[in-house]
């Protein structure tokens, strides 16, 4: 399964536990040292419900699932502040020096004047949008030139991708229980997060609701 996000960017589910939802009602029942082969669908999502509900995350903590992510550099720097429940593997610079791509704005959002973070819907015109735009795609093209110049000049690429903007695509694989990676998508879908990561945080509630469908809807409180 893979969702592509924005211009280059994309979440490809690489593996995940299979039958997650059973596990997370076998490892519930652990306590009075029981477990099912098959999944109830009327017995099994009853308990998940009741887990989610009263707050009982534990179970939630034993499927797991890796994704490959392939987003811009400041987005995944979002994303990787979430430690607790993962595992992050990033491609490294110092060892590639292929062309790098770019996210570019397709529009410009305005700074709130009442927060310290976040964005507003902007107002400014068309015309400025479209130079803004150009100059950035100028910017990043500047930058690979001057990139590859070091390299030729034999700069260690550890040093050379100094100049390389945030901008830049980047890819990791990553490795989370299902609870963090809800941790992760509730925090990251807020109001308040850049819009921009929240795109990608769909993404990853898109893939964990297909593949842990019974305990994602009961985490998002989406089941009775």
């Amino acid at each position: 399964m893979e969702i592509k996000v924005s211009d280059y960017g994309s979440i490809e589910l690489m593996s995940n536990t299979c039958n997650g939802d059973l596990l997370v009602v076998n490892a519930a029942r652990c306590s009075f040292d029981k477990q099912h082969e098959i999944y109830d669908e009327t017995k099994d999502t009853k308990l998940i419900n009741y887990l989610a509900r009263e707050g009982h995350v534990l179970p939630f903590r034993h499927p797991v699932a890796t994704l490959r992510i392939h987003c811009p550099i400041f987005v995944l720097r979002q994303l990787g502040k979430h430690q607790v429940g993962f595992s992050w593997s990033e491609v490294s610079r110092r060892y590639i020096t292929g062309e790098p791509k770019f996210w570019t704005p397709t529009e410009l959002r305005t700074r709130p004047e009442n927060i310290k973070q976040g964005s507003a819907e902007g107002d400014f015109s068309w015309g400025y949008e479209r130079r803004v735009v150009a100059e950035t795609k100028q910017y990043q093209e500047e930058s690979v030139g001057f990139y590859n110049k070091l390299l030729e000049g034999g700069v260690a690429p550890e040093q050379a991708r100094a100049v390389l903007p945030q901008s830049m695509y980047t890819t990791c694989v990553t490795t989370g229980t299902l609870l963090g990676w809800h941790h992760l998508y509730k925090l990251r879908t807020e109001e308040h997060t850049q819009l921009e990561t929240q795109e990608y945080a769909n993404a990853i509630g898109e893939i964990m609701g297909d593949i842990f469908p019974n305990s994602w809807s009961a985490l998002n409180g989406e089941s009775s």
